[in-house]
């Protein structure tokens, strides 16, 4: 059912809901949404009425979601659709790795309260509960507290996503994003894939940081909000 094609970044929770991450879904093979505890990302399988009216009603079943891709729908039955800010997709065309000069920790179900609230505070993009179990989570302790953190989000064949690049306000300005956002992306090409991410277009700090970590923007990808209506 998938254009062959289209490029799967074009529409990656399509291919990691269905491939690698189909598992955290709910849904069948005409729409699939992540479970609502680790996130919102849904997709329909293509354009046709079945697969959409079929994503209209797990929204209606499952509660709110959002589209992230180049061309989503404009109407679905029973939803009501909300557009998000403009977000660019980047890919990690010659990454750089910086110099770590700080200890960093895994994170896992331990650290899931903090996370949250790191997330919830510096708003990276949608973070929930079980979030953090999405992929492989870095972070800095800076006096017991949780000073930031990166990891990864979408998974799909060849690519993985990183995500949730934050930092705390009482640490910024000493290369905590950076670097580990820099030890992120080593381990997604160690493994053999590409990077990719999703920033809102108004964070431009956020982009004129990983321009400089040799991302470059491969195209404008729409957030819509779903909602039964």
């Amino acid at each position: 059912m998938t254009d062959p094609s289209q490029h799967p970044l074009d529409r990656a929770a399509w291919a990691a809901l269905s491939t690698r991450q189909a598992g955290l879904a709910l849904g069948d093979d005409r729409a699939r949404r992540l479970a609502p505890e680790y996130g919102l990302f849904a997709a329909a399988a293509d354009r046709s009425e079945e697969s959409l009216a079929r994503l209209a009603a797990l929204v209606r079943e499952t509660g709110p979601a959002a589209l992230f891709e180049a061309d989503p729908p404009r109407a679905l039955e029973g939803v009501r659709i909300t557009p998000g800010d403009p977000i660019s997709q980047m890919v990690a065309e010659n990454p750089a790795f910086p110099t770590v000069g700080f200890e960093v920790v895994r994170l896992g179900d331990e650290d899931a309260d903090e996370m949250l609230e790191l997330a919830t505070l510096t708003r990276p993009g949608p973070f929930f509960s079980r979030t953090h179990r999405l992929g492989d989570f870095i972070g800095v302790r800076e006096g017991g507290r949780l000073a930031a953190m990166a990891g990864e989000r979408l998974r799909l064949p060849g690519y993985t996503e990183v995500s949730a690049v934050c930092t705390h306000p009482d640490f910024r300005g000493r290369g905590y994003a950076a670097g580990l956002m820099g030890l992120v992306t080593r381990a997604i090409v160690a493994r053999g894939e590409k990077a990719f991410l999703h920033v809102y277009d108004h964070n431009v700090t956020a982009i004129a940081l990983y321009e400089r970590l040799g991302w470059r923007r491969r195209r404008a990808v729409e957030v819509v909000f779903l909602d039964p209506a």
